[in-house]
């Protein structure tokens, strides 16, 4: 139950903060704060968190970042629902609050519908799920190389924030870079906004597995390591 928690309160943070950077920047008269401190306020918020709950839960935060462990065989398979519960949980309760907490700027609210992410103009359904397919790869490779690898270097989750500002960079203007299921459905219950949902469900997941089998086939370590944080501890 507590990692459960953690997953929850971690990925409630993640989101807050990342989706609540994009509110802030309309609500702000700034147009949308710009992608520079959008990615940087993704990428402080999940490297704080992750470094916070890992200890706890792994510090997934994400649905696709769960998949790929399990795939990998890094995360067993009937934790993943559990998972999965509590990340959209964490997920919900960070839409409600920001549309609590930008409740005087309801321009805002509607103009970025509560900081969901979305197509560009003129990207078609194909090109986004790839697009998300690959930033989600990107960043469970890092995952992999920074957190669950024997061989990872002890920085925390710096390296995993870095990998989402960073994507979010490449793709804000694309997909609006979720690479995480849950960073669009938490936003998109609270905004009532669900164009394009499957996009941040199909692609997340298939950059995951191919982040996931890489890994195991190919990138993964000798046998006999310790284990990294991001492999869950028990409940």
């Amino acid at each position: 139950m507590r990692a459960l928690v953690a997953e929850a309160g971690g990925t409630f943070m993640f989101f807050f903060i990342g989706a609540g950077a994009i509110v802030a920047g309309v609500a702000g008269g700034g147009g949308g704060g710009g992608i520079g401190s959008i990615a940087l306020a993704h990428g402080l918020a999940l490297a704080v968190a992750v470094s916070t709950f890992g200890a706890l839960s792994g510090g997934h935060f994400n649905p696709a970042v769960s998949f790929g462990l399990a795939v990998a065989g890094k995360h067993p398979w009937p934790r993943v629902a559990t998972y999965w519960a509590a990340q959209l949980v964490g997920a919900l309760a960070a839409g409600a609050a920001l549309r609590y907490a930008f409740d005087f700027a309801p321009t805002a609210l509607d103009k970025t519908h509560i900081g969901t992410p979305g197509l560009g103009a003129g990207v078609t359904v194909p090109v986004a799920i790839v697009v998300e397919a690959l930033l989600t790869l990107f960043l469970v490779w890092v995952v992999f190389g920074t957190a669950v690898s024997p061989l990872a270097p002890r920085i925390g989750g710096l390296g995993i924030g870095f990998a989402v500002a960073a994507d979010i960079f490449v793709g804000g203007g694309i997909t609006g870079a979720a690479m995480n299921p849950a960073r669009w459905f938490g936003p998109a219950v609270a905004a009532g906004f669900y164009d394009n949902w499957f996009v941040y469900w199909i692609g997340p997941l298939v950059g995951a597995a191919v982040a996931g089998l890489s890994y195991r086939y190919v990138f993964a370590p000798p046998e006999g390591r310790a284990p990294a944080i991001v492999s869950a501890p028990p409940v």
